[in-house]
Parts: C-alpha cells; sequence; structure tokens
C-alpha cells in the first residue's frame, strides 16, 4: 500500500514537472521578451506596461551609398544591430559571415532589415565602407553599413543598444568599443533579443526569435 501511494506521488510529481515545462516552452516559443536595461534582465511586458520604457533613441547617421539613414527607415521593420570595423582582424569577419547569413535568409523580405555601425569612422568614411560592402556582397537595399560622428555612434552604442561591456563595468568613455552582439529589435524600436554574433548556434536562435517577431 504504502509502495503505491509512493508511486502514484512520483507519477503526479513527475506529471506536474513536464506540464511546468511545456509551459516554459511555450511562453519561450509564444513571445520574447523586452530588455530595458543594460545588465540585459529579461521583462514580460504587455503592451500597456511598454510607456516609458527604454527603446533605441532617434539615430541619423550616413550608409555606405551616401544615403541619410534615420529612424524613420527602420519605422515598422524588425531589424539586427551590430558595431564593427572594415579593418578589425579579429571578430569582426565572423561578423560579417553571420550578419550575411541572416541577409541571405530574408533577401527577399522587406520587413526585415540590418544595420551595422562602425566604430572606427575616422577610417570608415562612405567610399571605404561603400568597398566593404562589395567585397563582401553586402545588398545595400537590405544592410545598411553606417559612419557618421564618433560621439553620436559611441552614445547609441552604450546607451541605446547596450552593446558595449566594457563601459557597462567600467563607466569609461574614452574606451574603444568592440562587440561581438548582434542585437534584434522589433518594429517599434524595442530590444527583444541580445546574441552573440560569432557564435553559429546563437545566429540561428536570433532567426527563430525573428520568426516570432513577426507573427506579433
Amino acid at each position: 500500500m504504502k509502495y503505491n501511494l509512493f508511486l502514484i506521488t512520483c507519477l503526479v510529481l513527475i506529471s506536474s514537472c513536464k506540464e511546468k515545462e511545456k509551459i516554459q516552452s511555450n511562453v519561450a516559443v509564444d513571445k520574447l521578451p523586452y530588455f530595458v536595461s543594460s545588465d540585459f534582465t529579461p521583462y514580460w511586458y504587455t503592451e500597456k506596461d511598454l510607456k516609458d520604457k527604454h527603446k533605441i533613441p532617434a539615430f541619423r547617421f550616413v550608409n555606405q551609398m551616401g544615403d541619410t539613414v534615420s529612424n524613420s527607415d527602420y519605422k515598422g521593420k524588425i531589424y539586427v544591430a551590430d558595431f564593427f570595423f572594415t579593418i578589425c582582424p579579429g571578430i569582426c569577419p565572423q561578423l560579417t559571415k553571420n550578419m550575411k547569413y541572416i541577409q541571405e535568409v530574408y533577401k527577399n523580405d522587406t520587413k526585415i532589415k540590418l544595420l551595422s555601425h562602425t566604430v572606427m569612422p575616422w577610417h570608415d568614411s562612405v567610399p571605404v565602407l561603400k568597398e566593404y560592402a562589395l567585397r563582401n556582397d553586402i545588398y545595400s537595399e537590405k544592410w545598411d553599413l553606417v559612419t557618421g560622428d564618433k560621439d553620436e555612434i559611441y552614445e547609441i552604442a552604450r546607451n541605446g543598444y547596450f552593446a558595449d561591456e566594457d563601459f557597462i563595468k567600467t563607466k569609461d568613455s574614452t574606451n574603444f568599443i568592440h562587440t561581438e552582439n548582434f542585437i534584434l529589435i522589433d518594429k517599434k524600436g524595442y530590444i527583444r533579443g541580445v546574441y552573440n554574433g560569432t557564435i553559429a548556434l546563437d545566429v540561428k536562435r536570433l532567426i527563430r526569435h525573428i520568426e516570432i517577431l513577426e507573427k506579433e
């Protein structure tokens, strides 16, 4: 009798755990969290909770074609942002390779865009960015490589996208920005995901999350 009671209790606990895992899985699959601070704590906000919450601030840069790029060009779009520079010998080639993979996946989807900011604008002029784009088969209608004022780029990197991990730790604004993060932004300008752009599995996770955002 005691053995039967023990067995029933175990079965109930197992069933409960499986149901909990199922619920958690459904939450993860059906909706993405919001990230509104530099510690990237996820918040599962509803629409009414979003008032005054952090979103990407207004920006105005110039892309590889010499065209001005601003928030209005990304209004109603889902986009992936990152930070790089053209003569980077380290992680940037891998970031470009993986961003190009995303470009290929969504090359016919006008709702998805890519935005790469140079962190070396004193070197990465419009002609330099255009040559880099040609060398890497970057589609200008899909993927903007942007340059501009250094202070403005560094400001939006640190306080807009929370992309500079060293600055978050040290608060030293003189440091050079170098981050492997891909940041996923939704149609309204909110941060909905952060990924390691050098890791293929994380890039595939990002793509799954883009599909979730498309259904919102």
